[in-house]
């Protein structure tokens, strides 16, 4: 009898598959199409033996796919959802990175000007009763 992964844990293993900055490249150049695998040692500039580790991880995983033209390996995405997949990364990391540069501002700024980092002057917390707080039956 065989037992079922869940589903989370096949996402965890699917995305540590992925968690790899060499594996992530390769995703990348290919999904403009095919590539060779000697123009993938051109752009990605690792040891032929680490590229070999790495593309036979992602043809096992199904990912890729390897197609030989004679002496030449090229490989290409096995299916278009992975060049989606690493669209919404880039959509996702853009807007994280985007909300970081705009706390970054902030810090810079109160560095510039330290009565902005130093919150409001105790004189400021006087607190007056709002309208609301009066007790009933009052001023009507």
């Amino acid at each position: 009898m065989t037992r079922q992964v869940p589903l989370y844990q096949a996402k965890a293993e699917f995305f540590r598959m992925l968690g790899h900055p060499v594996r992530i490249r390769v995703l990348e150049l290919l999904q403009s199409g095919p590539v060779s695998v000697r123009d993938l040692l051109s752009e990605i500039e690792i040891e032929p033996s680490n590229l070999s580790q790495q593309l036979a991880v992602l043809r096992r995983s199904g990912i890729v796919v390897s197609i030989r033209e004679g002496s030449t390996v090229s490989y290409a995405l096995a299916g278009g959802d992975v060049a989606e997949l690493l669209r919404a990364a880039r959509r996702i990391l853009t807007e994280l990175l985007s909300g970081q540069t705009e706390l970054l501002a902030e810090l810079r700024q109160a560095d510039l000007d330290p009565a902005l980092s130093a919150g409001p002057h105790p004189s400021a917390l006087v607190t007056t009763p709002s309208p609301r707080s009066a007790p009933a039956g009052r001023g009507h």
